[in-house]
């Protein structure tokens, strides 16, 4: 095994601690570490990341479930037009991106830059997500659905999801707040129950019927990350989570600043 894959598992390991320890947004590292250090192509990372990031959340949303923090009705409504965004993608509209998307003089812009580059564009405003304080909203007993915005914002968080294999909490939490009227706590165990469904179905529904996967690694990498999982909720009992968030929000800037030199400068 080289040294890149033994910093590839360790990193699967620390992705789930890290879900374990703050709830969310780890999972936004599986791209990367699978593209740098396993050297997997934008198309497959992209699809397993959809697989290891609905196992991961599918471990954590049950978790809120069992808290009660879950409205199942909010993850149908908005869950349903999210499942049909990343399955449309996932299955008509990346295997049909061409390798070189258009050419301009000299430059080729190449659909690695554009997925990558969408990628890190998205991993900004996850940081700052992160970063920020989030403000309980307080439940008034009302739960009320704005069904045109929800379809439209479902489909497009979607859309986004299958395009760059991130789960998308951070478009999709505040979205539930506002759109579906329902406090920040049950927002976030909901997102998870969404972003499990729609992310394991777009892979199902999508990659899996398309391309060829390597299970055993796939298998192996999601295993590595859901033991971390456990192990991050042990360790909760000791840490601050919202000190380790902060750390966390930075550390995704920085792999966006990261992947968008990679990717527009050295041009891997």
């Amino acid at each position: 095994m080289e040294l890149l894959e033994i910093f590839g598992y360790i990193s699967a390991l620390a992705i789930g601690i890290s879900l374990g320890l703050i709830g969310g947004g780890g999972s936004i590292l599986a791209v990367p570490v699978l593209a740098y250090l396993f050297s997997v192509n934008e198309k497959i990372a992209t699809g397993y990341s959809l697989f290891i990031v609905g196992a991961c959340a599918l471990v954590g949303g049950f978790k809120q479930h069992l808290k009660g923090y879950v409205d199942w009705k909010t993850a149908f409504v908005f869950g349903m037009p999210a499942i049909l965004g990343v399955s449309l993608v996932r299955h008509y509209v990346v295997p049909i991106l061409p390798d070189i998307l258009f050419i301009v003089a000299d430059f080729e812009f190449t659909r690695r830059m554009a997925l990558f580059g969408l990628f890190a564009v998205l991993m900004i405003p996850a940081a700052f997500f992160m970063l920020k304080k989030r403000n309980e909203k307080k439940a008034d007993g009302t739960i009320s659905y704005n069904y045109p915005l929800i379809l439209i914002e479902g489909l497009l968080v979607g859309a986004v999801t299958g395009l760059i294999g991130a789960g998308g909490g951070f478009l999709i939490i505040p979205a539930l707040v506002i759109l579906a009227n329902i406090e920040m706590k049950v927002a976030v165990g909901t997102s998870l129950m969404i972003i499990a469904f729609k992310s394991l179905l777009g892979f199902f529904l999508g990659d899996a019927l398309k391309m060829e996967i390597d299970w055993g690694f796939l298998f192996v990498f999601t295993g590595i990350s859901l033991v971390g999982i456990f192990i991050g909720s042990y360790l909760s009992n000791f840490i601050d989570g919202n000190k380790l968030k902060k750390v966390f929000g930075y550390l995704i800037f920085v792999m966006a600043v990261f992947i968008f030199y990679m990717e527009f400068f050295i041009k891997l």
